[in-house]
């Protein structure tokens, strides 16, 4: 599908990026290798997401699903999942560890513009989590979100905030120092304050229902759910009926 991308839908990715994510393939179900914080942080997000929108029975588009991480998750929980990514080497290993896991999962190689082209009102639930930061318009992945998810069903972003404490904690702490994720894995200048992700939602006709920030004590190694967004943290609109 991606050889298919109009203009528009061609522009919104990143090369860059998509590489950078296509060479974490081999790793990506490394659960104590450098993939050990997105492994870590998925029991927290897909525990957030299924208390605003329970999981079992809906059907659910996770955008920008890669390895198939937080796909896999959500199948366990008995949802109907579908993921979209731009990477091919992502989604090769996310269909190889199907042979592992047993659960069925319907993954495309696609961009959210694209995929919302010919699937608008299609899922109860969207999914959309540490991508915004890696695309060029990220409001146009927002806006593709809204025009996927059905009306009265529910959307989920999660991406890192812009500020002086996301370039310290983010950057300088978590890829240089602690190590968490690799070097590069983020360019600062990407980041989307809170503000700037309601307004993309607000525009598009989605409507924001909870904001929560998501945290790393380096001193207990364990992540946490709640308080301040000044990092890391997670965003849930509503699409209305009307």
């Amino acid at each position: 599908m991606i050889e298919n991308l109009t203009g528009k839908e061609r522009a919104n990715i990143d090369a860059a990026e998509v590489a950078k994510f296509e060479a974490m393939a081999p790793i990506w179900w490394d659960k104590n290798g450098v993939q050990k914080a997105l492994h870590d942080i998925n029991v927290l997000r897909v525990d957030y997401i299924n208390k605003h929108a329970p999981l079992a029975g809906k059907s659910i588009l996770d955008v920008g699903c890669g390895g198939g991480i937080l796909s896999e998750a959500m199948a366990y929980l008995g949802a109907e999942v579908s993921g979209i990514d731009a990477g091919k080497a992502p989604l090769a290993v996310a269909r190889l560890h199907l042979k592992e896991s047993g659960l069925r999962i319907d993954y495309r190689q696609a961009t959210a513009e694209e995929y919302a082209a010919a699937h608008a009102d299609s899922f109860d639930v969207v999914t959309c989590l540490e991508l915004l930061e890696h695309v060029p318009q990220p409001s146009s992945v927002v806006a593709a979100c809204k025009k996927m998810v059905k009306p009265g069903g529910d959307v989920f972003f999660a991406t890192l905030n812009r500020n002086p404490k996301s370039f310290l904690f983010a950057i300088i702490g978590a890829e240089y120092i602690l190590k968490l994720v690799r070097k590069g894995t983020h360019a600062y200048h990407k980041f989307v304050k809170p503000a700037e992700l309601e307004g993309w939602g607000k525009a598009c006709g989605l409507e924001l229902q909870d904001l929560t920030g998501l945290h790393y004590n380096p001193f207990t190694r364990k992540y946490s759910m709640g308080g301040n967004t000044h990092v890391n943290y997670m965003m849930h609109f509503h699409k209305s009926r009307s």
